[in-house]
């Protein structure tokens, strides 16, 4: 060759530029300049060709390693036509080779993997068309979101079936949420009906009541009632301003009916109302008993028996809950009041009852003090301090808790220095 100072199989130098020598069908091209010396430019070069052996080599490995193989099919095309422009010396054929095998290796994975994927999506698709078909709503949309988590987890199919099965899939889940957004919309029109039947009732009340003829309307106000009872189902706190007016009105027409026929009114008490009634009355007496223990053994049964009375907000009687919760702190600090006296002072049954007093009075002096200043303690600790929407209500809550307490211990305090000074 004319000009060439320098050459090996691979490549040669020709008017200081040194030139890689064509191969698979790709002409002769200059990777670069002679600076020095040849032999130097060669070198150079050819150490270069090291760095694409490496690159072939790093890749091979990591699609080996690798759980996810096909991702790397666009990175070996990326190294493919970066080794066809790559300016060093070397023989680069066998390095193409080992990617073309790499790459049919990848692409059959892949077609698997669609294969495989598309045999998946097929499968989802039918169990959400039998998880739609489900009555209830809440269910079905929670077998569907599953469903969807795992589609979207499911990796792509063959082309040709792409923008198909996705639109099935979307259809089957398009159904449910159509058919559902009906059936609500169809509640909704409902409940809106029957609300304005409760409605309409409540002002056929205020009507009668207004009339003020007892005797003669008594008939069509059991026909209201009737009729109130055979409306319908709605969520109760929509129903509960209309319930309480409907309720306080034909309580008050009765009363004015009774008052007029002369009928003695028998009032009805719930049976809920009544146990808690009863159940505060007993806690009331038992913060009184002498045997303050035995109360105290008492009171904890029922608190317990007390949770498991569920009486509907409407019907709860806001001053009976406050005042049995009361009477059973009363107990329980009165419990702990003698069982610090008892231990200071073991001859305590011994002592004349003025003794008694005082001794009770100056101890629950001491506990009143120390709960004073835990609460200040845990107030200033957390003031300022945020530690999360759930910690904060339970931190807020303990506050209160120990408030209450400490009330109720300044409460049997007072009563306590009325008695010392009454002795």
């Amino acid at each position: 060759m004319n000009g060439v100072t320098l050459e090996n199989e691979y490549a040669y130098i020709k008017d200081g530029k040194v030139f890689l020598k064509g191969y698979l069908d790709m002409p002769d091209r200059q990777i670069g300049e002679v600076k020095r010396t040849e032999e130097e430019a060669f070198q150079y070069f050819i150490n270069r060709y090291q760095i694409a052996v490496n690159k072939v080599t790093q890749l091979e490995s990591e699609i080996t390693e690798a759980q996810n193989k096909g991702s790397f099919l666009t990175k070996l095309t990326q190294l493919r036509k970066r080794l066809l422009n790559f300016d060093g010396i070397g023989d680069f054929i066998p390095l193409l080779k080992t990617l073309d095998e790499q790459e049919e290796f990848l692409r059959g994975l892949i077609v698997g993997n669609q294969a495989n994927n598309l045999a998946i999506k097929e499968a989802l698709i039918e169990e959400a068309k039998v998880a739609k078909e489900e009555v209830d709503w809440n269910i079905v949309a929670e077998q569907l979101q599953d469903i969807k988590t795992r589609w979207i987890r499911t990796g792509p199919v063959d082309k040709p079936y792409q923008e198909s099965i996705e639109q099935t899939f979307k259809e089957v889940l398009d159904d449910f949420y159509q058919r559902r957004k009906a059936f609500y919309e169809e509640q909704n029109r409902i409940i809106g009906e029957r609300m304005e039947k409760y409605a309409e009732l409540v002002r056929g009340a205020e009507m009668l009541f207004r009339m003020g003829n007892w005797e003669l309307s008594f008939a069509e106000l059991k026909r209201l009632q009737s009729e109130w009872r055979n409306v319908g189902d709605v969520p109760p706190k929509r129903l509960k301003y209309e319930f309480r007016r409907f309720k306080k009105l034909t309580t008050l027409y009765y009363e004015k009916y009774c008052a007029a026929k002369g009928i003695q009114i028998k009032v009805r008490v719930d049976p809920r109302v009544e146990a808690q009634q009863k159940m505060m009355e007993e806690a009331e007496s038992l913060a009184e008993s002498k045997d303050i223990f035995a109360a105290t053994e008492r009171a904890k049964v029922m608190l317990n028996d007390w949770k498991n009375i569920k009486v509907p907000s409407h019907l709860a009687v806001r001053n009976v809950a406050e005042r049995f919760r009361a009477a059973c702190d009363k107990i329980f600090e009165l419990s702990y009041l003698m069982k610090v006296v008892t231990r200071k002072l073991p001859n305590y049954n011994y002592l004349s009852e003025k003794q008694q007093v005082l001794t009770k009075f100056r101890e629950m002096e001491n506990i009143v003090i120390r709960a004073r200043g835990e609460l200040k303690i845990l107030i200033e600790s957390n003031e300022g301090v945020s530690q999360g929407p759930d910690l904060d209500k339970i931190t807020q809550s303990n506050i209160q808790t120990q408030k209450r307490k400490l009330l109720m211990k300044e409460v049997i305090l007072e009563e306590l220095r009325r008695a010392a000074q009454a002795q």
